[in-house]
């Protein structure tokens, strides 16, 4: 039992598998299953990306400064890179079940549009491709200088590091109003 709990792959390849059974046993009729599972990994991924995003601004961000000079590189090393693979991941496949949702459904262009009845969500999935593209095009690429990942003297470091908090505080605000589109749309 501790081999298995210990290994988080495993772990997720578990529930994955046991959701999708779930859905296909007690879900709709087999038609619309593939609309199922893509919802159910749109919100599971979403989970994960927004729960990294308030990690990193409600804990991580905030608690850095009274941390001890000594004991930074244990978040900077190790802990930070591993939480930005899974939050860019996360912010990828948000996206890309997000858009695969609308599709299946039939109203991929109708939202990304605005057209009549589909505002709402429309506005919702243009604010997560505007968080996707600050995840991947500003926030990333300045972590990693900041991080140390690649090679960056210490202004540039520091700068970086801002413009990384700037960005992730600017998806943090986008988020309330995307969730709110997100969840109320009918």
């Amino acid at each position: 039992m501790d081999k298995f709990f210990g290994n988080l792959h495993l772990v997720l390849l578990t529930g994955l598998v046991a959701a999708i059974a779930l859905i296909a046993y007690l879900g709709p009729d087999q038609t619309l299953l593939l609309s199922y599972v893509l919802r159910w990994l749109h919100v599971f991924f979403g989970i994960t990306w927004i729960g990294l995003l308030y990690y990193f601004n409600f804990v991580q961000i905030p608690t850095m400064p009274s941390v001890p000079a000594e004991l930074k590189p244990g978040v900077s090393k190790y802990i930070a890179p591993n939480a930005l693979f899974f939050f860019r991941w996360g912010a990828a496949f948000t996206v890309l079940t997000g858009l695969a949702v609308a599709h299946v459904s039939g109203y991929l262009h109708q939202a990304l549009t605005f057209t009549a009845g589909f505002e709402l969500i429309g506005i919702g999935m243009w604010l997560a491709l505007i968080m996707a593209f600050n995840v991947w095009v500003i926030i990333w690429p300045n972590q990693k200088k900041a991080l140390g990942i690649v090679e960056a003297d210490a202004d540039t470091k520091a700068k970086s590091a801002k413009t990384a908090m700037i960005f992730s505080r600017v998806n943090t605000l986008l988020s309330i109003p995307m969730l709110y589109a997100m969840a109320n749309f009918s």
